[in-house]
C-alpha cells in the first residue's frame, strides 16, 4: 500500500520538530520565566528581541504543547524561502508565517500575520524588523509593524518577550549552536489602551520589553 506524500512529511515535520525543541533547549540550556503572565490559552502576539535565526525556535519551544500548536513564528521570507529545507522547516516543522522585509507592488507584507490573527492563531512576532548584529545596541528601532497589528486586533495580548544570550549561543556564520544558558521571559501584556499615538505605543513597547532583560543576571 502505497503512503500518501503529504502523511509522510507530516510524520517527518513532527519527528525533526520533537528533535529541534529537545536539541536547541538542551544546547542552550534554556530556562523559561513566566515573569508578567501565566500560560494560557489567550490568543498573543509574542513579541521579541532578535539577535539569531533560532530566536524563534527558542522562544517556540518554551511554549507548552498547547499553546505552542496554537503559536506560528514570523519570519522573512528571502531567508525562510530560499532553499527546499528551509521552506520544509518554516512551513511544515513550525508552521511559520513568512513575510517580506520590505513592501512590493503595493502589497501590505504584514497581511500573511494578519489572516493568521484573523484565524484565531498567536504569533512569534520580532518589532525590529531583522537580527540585531550590533554589539553596542540592545535593541533595534521598533519598525511599525506591531502598532498596526495592535490597532486592528486591540483584543489580542501583546506580551513581551526577552531573549538572553542567543547572540553567543548561535553567533553569526555560526552552523552549531554553543552551549551556553540563555533565558526567554515573558512580561506583562502591553497596556494599549491609551497608546493611541504611535511613537508613544512604540516607545512604551521598547521600554516594557528592555524591563525584561534585567533577569539575564537573577
Amino acid at each position: 500500500m502505497k503512503q500518501n506524500p503529504s502523511r509522510i512529511i507530516n510524520y517527518l515535520a513532527r519527528g525533526v520538530a520533537f528533535l529541534m525543541r529537545r536539541s536547541v533547549r538542551l544546547l542552550t540550556g534554556a530556562r523559561s520565566l513566566w515573569l508578567g503572565c501565566k500560560p494560557e490559552l489567550k490568543q498573543r502576539i509574542y513579541y521579541a528581541n532578535h539577535n539569531s535565526h533560532i530566536d524563534f525556535v527558542l522562544l517556540w519551544s518554551s511554549l507548552p504543547t498547547s499553546i505552542r500548536r496554537q503559536t506560528r513564528p514570523v519570519a522573512a521570507s528571502d531567508y525562510w524561502q530560499s532553499n527546499t529545507l528551509r521552506q520544509f522547516l518554516i512551513q511544515d516543522v513550525f508552521h511559520g508565517i513568512t513575510i517580506a522585509r520590505h513592501r512590493e507592488s503595493g502589497q501590505d507584507p504584514l497581511q500573511p500575520v494578519i489572516d493568521a490573527l484573523n484565524d484565531g492563531d498567536s504569533v512569534i512576532f520580532f518589532p525590529e524588523g531583522t537580527r540585531n548584529l550590533d554589539e553596542d545596541r540592545i535593541l533595534l528601532p521598533f519598525k511599525s509593524g506591531l502598532f498596526h497589528l495592535s490597532q486592528r486586533f486591540p483584543e489580542v495580548e501583546l506580551v513581551p518577550v526577552w531573549i538572553t544570550n542567543l547572540n553567543r549561543v548561535m553567533p553569526k556564520g555560526a552552523f552549531i549552536p554553543l552551549p551556553l544558558l540563555s533565558t526567554v521571559a515573558f512580561g506583562t501584556p502591553l497596556d494599549t489602551q491609551h497608546l493611541l499615538d504611535k511613537t508613544a505605543f512604540l516607545h512604551r513597547a521598547e521600554q516594557q520589553l528592555l524591563a525584561l532583560q534585567e533577569v539575564e543576571n537573577q
